[in-house]
Parts: structure tokens; sequence; C-alpha cells
């Protein structure tokens, strides 16, 4: 269980980031969505132990969080990967960082690659693939890092709405087979409540948590679930939200 007490965050005299509380259970996909600017990244960075808080607190089984990276697998906005690495080599990037042997690393990387849909592309050079592709390749390399805990920020904001809509499913399946905590960060309500346990809903900066909206149909979910009166009515809760906190 990751636990946010408190947490604020200011650059100089200006606030950028106030959360008053914020919780993911173990194994929970948990969802944040609110105006650029408002602090979801810095949320993210500051989980992931790359932003130190101006104050508050974050536990994890109500132990103290560690200050330094490496405790959650954290995926940025972009996928970052090294063009001078191969698909299979840029997968293994975090573990060896971390320090894992390449073959063993290569190994569990090879394991995964058709669940990814990567089949075939382990020695492609990024150039050679298409944007959803890279993307996969990203949350490849941020599983083998074999966190419990993912932070991913943005992850599919780049993306045409098909190939988006592919990967929601495509991400559903892979955490199905493995399931992990999650924080997610997007602007898209839609992409927020078809993927999430929870959604959180941050004002305009300094951004508070304004509300939470939960989804309880078991995950995955099928896309026609977008379509149902419950999430037409959840969607409205989201944005009216998003609309009282404008400002």
């Amino acid at each position: 269980m990751l636990e946010v007490r408190e947490l604020r965050h200011s650059y100089g005299d200006i606030d950028v980031l106030v959360v008053d509380a914020l919780r993911v259970d173990d194994g929970a996909f948990v969802s944040i969505v609110g105006p650029s600017g408002c602090g979801k990244s810095t949320l993210l960075r500051i989980i992931a132990g790359l932003v130190a808080p101006t104050a508050g607190t974050i536990h994890i089984d109500d132990a103290p969080l560690p200050t330094t990276p490496g405790f959650a697998g954290f995926m940025p906005q972009h996928d970052r990967l090294l063009p001078w690495r191969t698909v299979r080599e840029n997968a293994v990037l975090a573990a060896d960082i971390d320090g894992v042997d390449r073959s063993v690393s290569s190994a569990r990387a090879d394991a995964l690659f058709e669940r990814f849909g990567l089949s075939g592309f382990e020695d492609a050079w990024p150039r050679a693939l298409s944007g959803g592709m890279r993307q996969r390749v990203a949350l490849l390399r941020t599983f083998l890092a074999e966190r419990d805990l993912l932070l991913l920020d943005e992850p599919f904001g780049a993306l045409d709405a098909i190939t988006r809509r592919r990967m929601h499913g495509w991400l559903q399946e892979v955490l199905e087979a493995d399931p992990r905590s999650v924080v997610f960060v997007t602007h898209d309500v839609d992409e927020a409540l078809v993927l999430s346990d929870h959604v959180f809903v941050m004002s305009e900066r300094p951004g508070r948590i304004v509300g939470a909206i939960e989804v309880p149909e078991p995950r995955p979910r099928p896309p026609g679930i977008v379509t149902s009166a419950e999430f037409v009515e959840r969607k409205a809760q989201v944005l009216a939200l998003l609309e009282s906190s404008d400002g």
C-alpha cells in the first residue's frame, strides 16, 4: 500500500503541488487526471525519488518510502529509447543499471517479447519501430526493472486514437498476466476510466486532489464499456470535478 500524506512541493515561491491524501492499494491501478501544469508529473517524480518534496511524507505499508530513486519503476512521457541500442538492449537497460547479469536479463526479456507484441523485433533498431511498438519497448524496460510499483506518465499521450485504444487492451492483458500496482497520469478521461480502479482528479495549480471516482467493474474491460450508462455517468462526474476546480 502506497500512501501520500500532506505532500507539498514548490519551485521558489510558486506552489505546484499540494496533496492532502492519496492511497494506492496493493495491485490497484490508479489514474490521476488534471489540467496541464497542476503537478501530476511532479507527483510521480516525487514518488520515484527524482524530486524532493517541500513537505509531507510518502509511506509504503506504513514505512517511509526510500528517498533515493529505484524503489518504483518509472516510465516518463516519452519512450527515451537509446538509438544506438537494439530493442533487446533497450529493454534490459534498467536491469543493466541494477547490475543484473546480461545473460539473465536477456533471458527474461526474451520470455516477454511475444507478450509485449515485439516478437521478431528483438534485434531491430528503435528507428524501425512504430510509435506503439516504441512505447511497448519502454514499458517492457519498466517491467524488467522488476518493481512492484509502476509509475506511468502519459505513456500513450503521443499515439493516435486507434493505436491508443489497442494499447489499452494490450496493457490490461499484460497486467492480468503480471499484476503490479500502477499510478498512471493522463489527460484523457476515457483512458483513465477504462484502465483504472480509481480515478483521482486534480485542480489547477497548485494541484490538489479534489475528488476520486471508483470504477468497480473488474479488469480487463472491453472497449465497449465506454458506451455503457455507468461509464458515461462516471465521465460526467470527472468532468464536473475538473470544471469546478478550474482556476
